[in-house]
Order: structure tokens, then C-alpha cells, then sequence
């Protein structure tokens, strides 16, 4: 497979790249953080996806979406991250739409995502670092299940629709299996959120499900059986993070290659100076590499390669190593003024550093990859 959009794809970047930059520029996102808005993004600029189909990308056109794949859902995700454009998309028209893909739940929510009405909220991870532990637990309760325990960096948690639990209910905390994915309404009885403004000014929840009872049809695949859908929601979590890491550090470079060419000292642009045009250069080339590989594991997870999983955490490694050379980079070229909230740079480091975290960070990945060759 070349490593390059076709010609379609590259049409939808073109429209992507257009709508982005006009309805939601990073100054779109210091309006939400000025404003201290409490949802964290806007629900009006939400329903204009909808209304461009992005929302359905990865919803068959069976059930009234586009039926199109990663690739094309990390073209979105990576003008997102360019423009620093606050969204549920990942959570939502990614991750979510993985995780209700093929269970009788998608009926209920693909509607209102194809419309821009409904946000989901993905409720995984349980500690202050990503890992592969459950230990909210969910007992069988008459006809359906009673979930209890806590989850917390559950991105959109406070104000989304639904929310997709992984929970355990088979075996120990740290095993493997024993894991059943539930779509869970927003309004069950036992259910706390307590939201927190996160470092990009976005914001996440922590919650805490005591005794909350859900119908057996909230089941996401089979009992006990949630692996495969929570390592299918996964890879298209890491996927999309990482796509959205690399629109992130291209846009922090482009915004410093700009720089380089305005700035002057001794009356010469400051871009001149060999020094900053090799450290420019390095980075040019890393971003490449890592958009590369980030393209690479979209298209493996389009094919259902069983080689995708290696490519999605070889992609979420090298984008979070890259992006957060960019950002550095990009602040340390600037100078003093790159520290000051009067320029965008900084909300380039803010965001790739909360992305960085999401779907496990670099050292997680490397890990991963390490013991998978036996190490």
C-alpha cells in the first residue's frame, strides 16, 4: 500500500482542511477557555460536521453513514489537531462508533451521531496512568448488570449521552479476559461526575458508579468476551490520537516556520540562521516519519491486518515523540515571547501533551512493542 492519500482522500482533506480552518481555528479555542465554558466545546460546531457527513465516517452506509475508514477519519482528526479545534470526534465518531459497531446499542446511538446530537464518552481507564486493568466490576442483576467501581480522564464524561464502560466481570483486576464493554446512559441512578478542567483547557470526568443497573442488551459484544471490542475501540482510539498528535505538531511547526521568516535580528530574518534552519530541518523530517507511520496503521486497520496492532502502537510511540519535539521546538524558536499567553505556541504544547497521555503515552507503546518481540 503507498504511503500517500489517493485522490479521493485528498479531495476530503482539501474540504476538511477548508471547514476546519474557517469554523474552528485555534481562536475558536481561546473563546471556549476565555469563556470558561463548561462543556468544553461547542455543540453548535458539532452539528456542523454532522452536516458535512464527518460524523459518519466510519458508520456503514447501511445505517446512514459515509462507510469510509481510519484513513479517512485521521484526515479529519489531523486538521483537528492543526486548528486545535476542540471536538468529540475521536470519543465520539471514532472510538464510539468502534465500540457499538455491530451490537444491538448501535440502533439507539449511530442516529443521533449522525446528526450531531449525541456525544459519547469512553470510561477505560482507572488509574493516573494508562494500563490494561479493570477493576470496575459488573454482577449479573436480574434481567441485566450492577456496575460499581470508578473510572476517571474520561474525556466529554460530564456532558456525554452515553457513556462506554469497560468493566470486569470474570477473573482478577489484571487479567486479560474477563471484560464486558457497556453502553451506559448519562442519567442512570448511581452514577457521580465530577468534571476537571484538564491543561489544554479541555475538559475530562472522573466517575463513580455505585450500584448502577443496566438492561442485559447494554452489553457491548459478548459476556466476558469485551476484549475483542475493547481492543477494537482501542486501536482506533490510539489511531486517532495519533493522527490528531501529528496535526498538532504540524501545526506548531508551521506557525514556527512562519515565525523564522518574519522575525529579523541584525536586520536578517532570524530563519537565515543556519543553527535554526538545521533544527528546523530535523524536525520537518520527524514529522514526516511519523505521519508515515500514522498512515501506515490506518491503512492496516482498513485492511484487518493482523499486523495492525504492532503498526497502531508504533504510530502512538513515534507521533507522541515527535509532536512533543515539535512543540519544544517550536516554543524554544520563538524565545520569551513563545512562554506568553498572548501567542498560539502554547496551546500547541498544552494539547499535545494531554494527547500524549490518551490511549497510553510513548513509553506504554514501547513497552508493549518490546514484550510483544519477547523482550
Amino acid at each position: 500500500m503507498p504511503l500517500y492519500l489517493n485522490d479521493e482522500q485528498t479531495m476530503l482533506r482539501d474540504t476538511v482542511k477548508e471547514f476546519v480552518a474557517e469554523h474552528a481555528p485555534v481562536s475558536h479555542l481561546r473563546h471556549l477557555r476565555d469563556s470558561n465554558d463548561p462543556a468544553g466545546f461547542s455543540r453548535e460546531l458539532w452539528k456542523q460536521f454532522a452536516e458535512m457527513g464527518f460524523t459518519g465516517i466510519l458508520i456503514g452506509e447501511d445505517q446512514g453513514g459515509l462507510g469510509l475508514g481510519h484513513v479517512e477519519a485521521g484526515v479529519v482528526l489531523e486538521e483537528i489537531g492543526r486548528n486545535l479545534s476542540p471536538s468529540p470526534f475521536l470519543t465520539t465518531a471514532v472510538a464510539a462508533v468502534e465500540a457499538l459497531r455491530g451490537s444491538a446499542q448501535a440502533a439507539r446511538w449511530y442516529p443521533g451521531i449522525l446528526a450531531g446530537e449525541t456525544v459519547a464518552a469512553l470510561a477505560i481507564d482507572e488509574g493516573a496512568k494508562h494500563r490494561d486493568r479493570v477493576a470496575l466490576r459488573a454482577e449479573r442483576a436480574g434481567n441485566g448488570f450492577r456496575l460499581s467501581g470508578a473510572k476517571q480522564f474520561v474525556t466529554h464524561g460530564h456532558v456525554a449521552d452515553v457513556l462506554i464502560v469497560a468493566a470486569r466481570t470474570a477473573g482478577g483486576d489484571d487479567d486479560v479476559e474477563g471484560i464486558t464493554l457497556f453502553a451506559v446512559p448519562l442519567d442512570v441512578a448511581g452514577l457521580t461526575v465530577t468534571p476537571e478542567r484538564l491543561a489544554d483547557s479541555s475538559v475530562a470526568a472522573r466517575l463513580t458508579l455505585e450500584d448502577v443497573t443496566v438492561d442485559a442488551d447494554a452489553a457491548l459484544g459478548e459476556v466476558d468476551g469485551g476484549r475483542t471490542v475493547l481492543d477494537r475501540v482501542l486501536r482506533a482510539g490510539r489511531t486517532g490520537a495519533a493522527a490528531e498528535l501529528v496535526g498538532v505538531g504540524a501545526g506548531a511547526m508551521d506557525m514556527t516556520i512562519g515565525y523564522l521568516k518574519q522575525r529579523k535580528q541584525f536586520g536578517v530574518p532570524i530563519g537565515s540562521f543556519q543553527a535554526l534552519q538545521h533544527r528546523a530541518a530535523h524536525l520537518y523530517s520527524e514529522m514526516e516519519v511519523a505521519r508515515a507511520a500514522v498512515l501506515k496503521a490506518q491503512q492496516l486497520l482498513d485492511a484487518g491486518s493482523d499486523a495492525a496492532d504492532e503498526a497502531v502502537s508504533v504510530a502512538k510511540a513515534m507521533t507522541g515523540l515527535a509532536t512533543t519535539l515539535s512543540v519544544q521546538e517550536s516554543v524554544q524558536m520563538h524565545g520569551g515571547i513563545g512562554m506568553t499567553d498572548e501567542y498560539d505556541v502554547g496551546f500547541y504544547m498544552k494539547r499535545a501533551r494531554v494527547l500524549a497521555e490518551m490511549f497510553g503515552d510513548t513509553h506504554y507503546h514501547a513497552d508493549r512493542l518490546a514484550r510483544a518481540a519477547g523482550y
